[in-house]
């Protein structure tokens, strides 16, 4: 009953707006009104974040859509890692004892690929490595699955929007077919989703955090979404943003993270958001599919 009753009151909240995401994503729950689920880094809360094995664990969940984390080494390769310091997900400490900095710009790709970022999950991914974009977007395609790329800490990174549509090109992701309903790139630096956009207008953005409504026209001429935290959000606040067309022509998404139990995975359903992005995106995915 109680099931019943919120699916009645998201279908009025959301109307069409979950039918508007990039492309015409063919999943059942967007024709039932229920948001996207996205797994945050992965599956990160069953294997460690950001990994190769952390989007193969959602791929086997059936998880279609999941998120990641970009930054750049010292000599100039992108790779997938969530903080700009290497201490909390590898053993770098370890590894390499004798240095100043862990910051992940402060070393190579190769000394990088040395480190152990399975460890400090669980002792059955030891040895799993931080993968490069290049590794990962081939793995994401592999599964058959879709995005949601965050560019982390851009102002670290000078010219990394340009470095990451790059490698995307070469990889396939800037065509019709990706770009309609596979990709998003995320951050929560507008002046770099306003440099991605300029660069490739095509390619389907989203502002990280809560902007004031006052300040949503200026957002809605460079991105498609604003994907802010639960914690700030409001059925107000998210009629607000979908009240916005983007660059695209289709009403501002709204993506809201971290969402983790089956409780707040409904009453983010009912403020009428589009995704809910989840460390554990199978309890999430199965609530919302609860008749």
């Amino acid at each position: 009953m109680h099931a019943r009753a919120v699916a009645a009151i998201t279908t009025a909240l959301l109307g069409t707006a979950a039918l508007l995401l990039p492309g015409s994503d063919a999943r059942a729950g967007d024709i039932d009104g229920r948001p996207l689920v996205i797994g945050h880094r992965g599956a990160s809360a069953y294997a460690p974040e950001n990994t190769l094995v952390s989007i193969d664990k959602a791929a086997r969940l059936g998880i279609p859509w999941v998120e990641n984390d970009v930054q750049r080494t010292k000599d100039g390769e992108l790779v997938v890692i969530h903080d700009d310091s290497l201490q909390r997900t590898t053993d770098v400490e370890k590894v390499f004892p004798g240095r100043t900095s862990w910051k992940v710009k402060d070393f190579t790709a190769a000394e990088i690929a040395r480190l152990d970022a399975g460890s400090w999950f669980s002792h059955r991914y030891a040895g799993t490595r931080v993968p490069t974009l290049e590794q990962y977007m081939r793995r994401i395609e592999h599964n058959h699955q879709k995005l949601l790329l965050e560019i982390k800490n851009p102002q670290l990174y000078p010219g990394i929007e340009q470095q990451t549509l790059k490698l995307l090109s070469n990889e396939g992701w800037l065509d019709r077919q990706h770009l309609a309903d596979r990709l998003i790139v995320q951050s929560f630096s507008a002046d770099s989703l306003r440099i991605v956009h300029d660069l490739k207008p095509a390619v389907h953005t989203a502002f990280l955090g809560t902007p004031r409504i006052s300040e949503l026209a200026a957002y809605a001429r460079f991105t498609d979404g604003v994907n802010p935290s639960f914690g700030s959000i409001s059925t107000g606040y998210v009629s607000a943003v979908h009240a916005f067309k983007g660059p695209h022509g289709k009403p501002l998404n709204v993506f809201t993270w971290t969402v983790n139990d089956a409780g707040t995975a409904w009453r983010a359903t009912r403020y009428g958001v589009d995704g809910i992005i989840t460390n554990e995106p199978d309890v999430v995915e199965t609530e919302l599919q609860e008749p």
